[in-house]
């Protein structure tokens, strides 16, 4: 069985001491949902022969690369495998991550459960160390999934047997890296960059598990830029690094800092604490923990009407990207398709992206710090009945989780909780699940703005944005005359939100014109009637486009959508990434000056 997604998942936070678990794991379905009850998590006769397939991870069970390509519900599943670790590996912590399984987790270490975790779309670890030894050790997983509950996030996973319209293949379990980490006893826990343009620094937070001496050093293209040292103990350190070159990351131009964290730690923990907790001046049996990390120097706020990126006006450019391949659906196949889409969205002219219905992987963040492409940062609220307040006990830890992991990434420009926020059952969104996600985001992360629910229905805001697919240019046109010229503002949902005057305004779904290349596919669809020839195709994305681009109270657009889904064919590629028109066309109609941006 081929090894896929072999390398680090987070490169914001790197240690050289980690290992790779995707792979071939042992695994079996759990139809009746019984498997915890007749625990299948100890070595016995009947949990050996359950695990009767194989699955290669980081793949879900529903797609071909998993080895399995089951696509009908799943209520749960299992995993198994065993890990050799060596005497040095177990010299000081072991922890366990997963990038992200759907949906409930528990995760067993020779047969003794270590934790669990609710949510498929955040990462979370465990420190395994009490539960390893030298040599063979058998690592368990059980994810149970409901998409039908209105208690867990779907987002664009299909509730119903079939794919239809916007809804997809689901996933179920494991759909991203699992790895081992290495540490000392005394480690780096978590770091938060707050860049400073102003007095040329980042402000920067540190957690540690147990003390010691910090030393953090930033290079830019390998030439060191700054340097600071600092004693530290537990949660609540703030260190200033000031850089000697000031170069900031802007769209297309993804200027990042290289940062060595390096902590230095008595490694007897206690000898420590008893002469002096934050000195740790002994030179005898030091330890040592590295991570590899990066920052962005950039500042995002709103002016008035405008997004401002470091001081300047910037038109968002925006594509709706949903995260969906072929053969693996959530889980891009290699490192190279993560990159590939975002060189495919700025082929075309956009500079950056909604990540929609869907929490990314660090991995494709990282992509987009490098290429300076700006994307929101959104969960996959759908499938959640944002009437019942246990549904908010669900989600707002995962999504605070999210928001913690992904802070540093500076192509991140803005959060959105949720989007189009309809009724469910014929129940009304609880308004107070919606202001209080927007609170905790805005208390969790200060840097950002902040949309609370895309399109509808509107709570509390820093963004006032909308989804329009009309398809007539004039009709579409109309919509905004008179708010572009000072007058009164077009309203989508007048019974259920409200335009308070002077918010930023971002039509953030619009387009989503039909075109099919395969003419052997029955269910196409796409958003209102289809033009009959590429070039009224390329008539209306034109026209529909220069409405926003020459409305000088606009600050951005986002297309429906960059490519194909299955049965959904308003991409501007297929779904296998080939190209539907010729590229240079619409990089042409997306780039050229915004009014706002005049």
């Amino acid at each position: 069985m081929m090894n896929y997604r072999m390398e680090h998942p987070n490169p914001q936070f790197e240690r050289e001491q980690w290992m790779n678990l995707n792979g071939k794991w042992d695994f079996a379905f759990d139809f009746g949902v019984s498997g915890m009850e007749r625990k299948w998590y100890l070595d016995y006769e009947e949990s050996r022969k359950v695990f009767d397939k194989e699955i290669n991870v980081p793949f879900c069970p529903e797609s071909k690369l998993s080895g399995i390509g089951y696509t009908d519900f799943i209520p749960a599943v299992w995993y198994r495998r065993t890990v050799e670790l060596t005497e040095k590996q177990l010299a000081g912590r072991v922890l366990l991550h997963f990038g992200a399984v759907d949906y409930e987790t528990k995760v067993f270490v020779n047969e003794k459960e270590v934790g669990s975790h609710i949510g498929g779309y955040s990462s979370f670890e465990f420190d395994i160390t009490d539960y390893v030894d030298v040599g063979e050790n058998t690592i368990v997983v059980y994810a149970k999934d409901d998409v039908r509950s209105g208690l867990q996030p779907r987002g664009k996973q299909a509730g119903s047997y079939y794919s239809q319209g916007c809804d997809y293949t689901r996933t179920t379990g494991i759909w991203q890296t699992v790895w081992l980490e290495f540490v000392p006893k005394s480690y780096i826990k978590s770091v938060k960059y707050y860049p400073d343009i102003q007095d040329g620094c980042f402000h920067i937070d540190v957690k540690v598990c147990g003390s010691g001496k910090l030393t953090v050093t930033a290079n830019y293209k390998g030439k060191n830029v700054g340097c600071v040292t600092k004693n530290v103990c537990g949660d609540d350190n703030k260190i200033n690094l000031m850089v000697s070159e000031l170069h900031l990351w802007e769209c297309g131009n993804g200027r990042l800092y290289d940062i060595k964290l390096e902590l230095e730690a008595v490694a007897n923990i206690s000898k420590a604490m008893n002469t002096d907790e934050c000195n740790n001046d002994n030179n005898n049996n030091v330890t040592y923990d590295t991570v590899y990390s990066y920052a962005g120097m950039r500042e995002v706020r709103l002016d008035g009407y405008k997004f401002m990126l470091n001081g300047k006006t910037v038109f968002q450019r925006t594509v709706l990207d949903q995260g969906f391949y072929r053969e693996s659906i959530y889980t891009a196949p290699s490192d190279e398709a993560l990159l590939n889409d975002i060189k495919l969205s700025m082929a075309l002219g956009f500079n950056g992206a909604r990540l929609h219905q869907k929490i990314f992987e660090p991995r494709f963040l990282y992509h987009c710090d490098r290429e300076g492409y700006l994307v929101w940062g959104e969960h996959g609220n759908w499938g959640l009945d944002l009437s019942n307040p246990e549904a908010f006990l669900n989600f707002m830890p995962e999504w605070l989780e999210a928001v913690e992991r992904d802070f540093n990434h500076p192509s991140i420009i803005g959060w959105c909780p949720f989007n189009e926020t309809w009724d469910y059952c014929g129940k009304r969104q609880n308004d107070k699940i919606l202001a209080n996600i927007y609170k905790m985001t805005k208390a969790l992360d200060c840097t950002r703005p902040c949309i609370d629910t895309s399109g509808n229905f509107h709570v509390i805001t820093d963004i006032y944005d909308l989804h329009n697919y009309r398809q007539d240019v004039k009709e579409f046109a109309e919509c905004y005359e008179a708010f572009g010229n000072g007058g009164e503002f077009h309203e989508e949902h007048p019974a259920r939100q409200h335009y308070t005057k002077g918010l930023p305004v971002f039509i953030s779904e619009y387009g989503g014109i039909k075109w099919n290349v395969d003419e052997s596919q029955t269910d196409a669809w796409g958003y209102g009637d289809a033009p009959k020839t590429e070039d009224e195709f390329i008539k209306r994305y034109e026209g529909l486009t220069n409405v926003l681009l020459d409305n000088p109270n606009i600050m951005g657009f986002c297309y429906t959508q960059l490519y194909d889904i299955e049965q959904e064919t308003n991409g501007l590629y297929d779904y296998d990434r080939r190209p539907k028109f010729d590229v240079d066309i619409f990089r042409k109609i997306n780039s050229r000056k915004a009014a706002i941006e005049e």
